[in-house]
């Protein structure tokens, strides 16, 4: 399962979760969760306006909070390494992505 998202993807093969971000001018450096390590998740559906985000909450972690401002639209940096800003267009398969991660959580 993949869901594509503003300069990266996410997959989920069951077991793991991967996030790809694809920097300008630098390789993909992926980050892999184990779904059965996540202790949240958090989606925010994109609108006509602004990207929305999903982000997974890890033990030990503090998560990144929303960045504030037209710019950002209320989403985490960029440089959070546990969550990937998502298009409006990919609102639904990060939606079964998210809950396919909950049930493997669980």
């Amino acid at each position: 399962m993949d869901v594509k998202g503003v300069l990266g993807t996410i997959s989920f093969d069951g077991e793991w979760v991967t996030i790809t971000k694809t920097p300008v001018g630098q390789s993909p450096a992926p980050v892999r969760l184990r779904a059965a390590e996540i202790t949240g998740t958090r989606f925010k559906p994109a609108s006509r306006l602004f990207h929305g985000y999903v982000q997974f909450l890890l033990p030990g972690s503090i998560a990144a909070g929303e960045n504030g401002g037209l710019a950002h639209g209320g989403r985490p940096p960029y440089s959070d390494p546990h969550s990937l800003s998502i298009p409006r267009r990919s609102n639904d398969g990060a939606e079964k992505l998210v809950a396919a991660v909950e049930r493997a959580r669980n």
